[in-house]
């Protein structure tokens, strides 16, 4: 978890108390480096469309590190949250990866049961926004770069030497993302979920489209008067090395 920063997990960004289940709970699958945090963000700011973080995110180094190993706690904070991070028209996001989910299978069943009931609810509504990145190529070298140097975001960046390019981190990163998506589409298959489905490269060529996309899916109308701050999302520093091109070629 970074310090000294605002990540947007911090209490004062908590919407007023909602009492009861959300209304209109909602997903947003998708895996890392889709630049989904940036969206999340957007899609929060409007104050109608919940706040749409990883609150699943128990592993080392994410925002609820001092859940990890203890289920009781995780389901302490799950409906915490619940009343927290519900807008106060009722809409609940949460954005996950495969991973996480996963996770709760062996460490938090019951856990998982409580979330599945919610966002996947049999004979109700499951309303899933999938966000993919187009651009494989520039998709793999991002994942791989980022987890090679341990660099997931702008403010994280400092002074040095960045990691050498290496094909095989982009191969493995690709292999990774190739995975993950697979689990997700197995799932839309299994629930018989049809979802928004969105790609990353087109929401930054249209934010404001991309928000009222997701807004008409979900039946909620978006009031400019609920507007709210959220911290902002910097775009990381582009190294040329690791740009497909380049870095295949200086990798010979």
């Amino acid at each position: 978890m970074l310090t000294g920063l605002d990540t947007g997990y911090e209490g004062k960004f908590d919407f007023p108390r909602w009492r009861g289940p959300p209304t209109t709970p909602w997903m947003l699958a998708t895996v890392p480096r889709t630049g989904s945090t940036w969206l999340s963000h957007g899609l929060w700011a409007t104050g109608c469309l919940g706040a749409p973080l990883e609150y699943l995110n128990f592993e080392a180094g994410g925002p609820y590190t001092f859940a990890n190993g203890a289920p009781s706690l995780q389901q302490e904070l799950w409906r915490s949250l619940l009343a927290r991070r519900t807008s106060p028209n009722g809409v609940f996001g949460v954005k996950c990866f495969p991973a996480q989910l996963e996770a709760l299978v062996a460490a938090n069943p019951p856990l998982l049961d409580d979330v599945l009931a919610l966002l996947l609810p049999r004979g109700g509504p499951k309303r899933i926004v999938y966000l993919v990145r187009r651009d494989r190529d520039a998709h793999a070298a991002s994942y791989a770069r980022a987890t090679l140097s341990g660099v997931w975001r702008k403010e994280q960046e400092r002074d040095g030497a960045a990691p050498a390019y290496s094909a095989d981190a982009v191969d493995t990163a690709m292999r990774w993302i190739d995975a993950q998506a697979a689990a997700w589409e197995a799932m839309f298959r299994d629930l018989a979920v049809t979802p928004l489905r969105l790609c990353y490269e087109d929401a930054l060529a249209d934010p404001e489209g991309t928000v009222a996309e997701v807004a008409h899916y979900l039946g909620i109308a978006i009031d400019p008067a609920a507007a709210i701050p959220v911290p902002s999302i910097e775009k990381q520093t582009r190294d040329p090395a690791w740009s497909p091109r380049t870095g295949r070629a200086s990798a010979g």
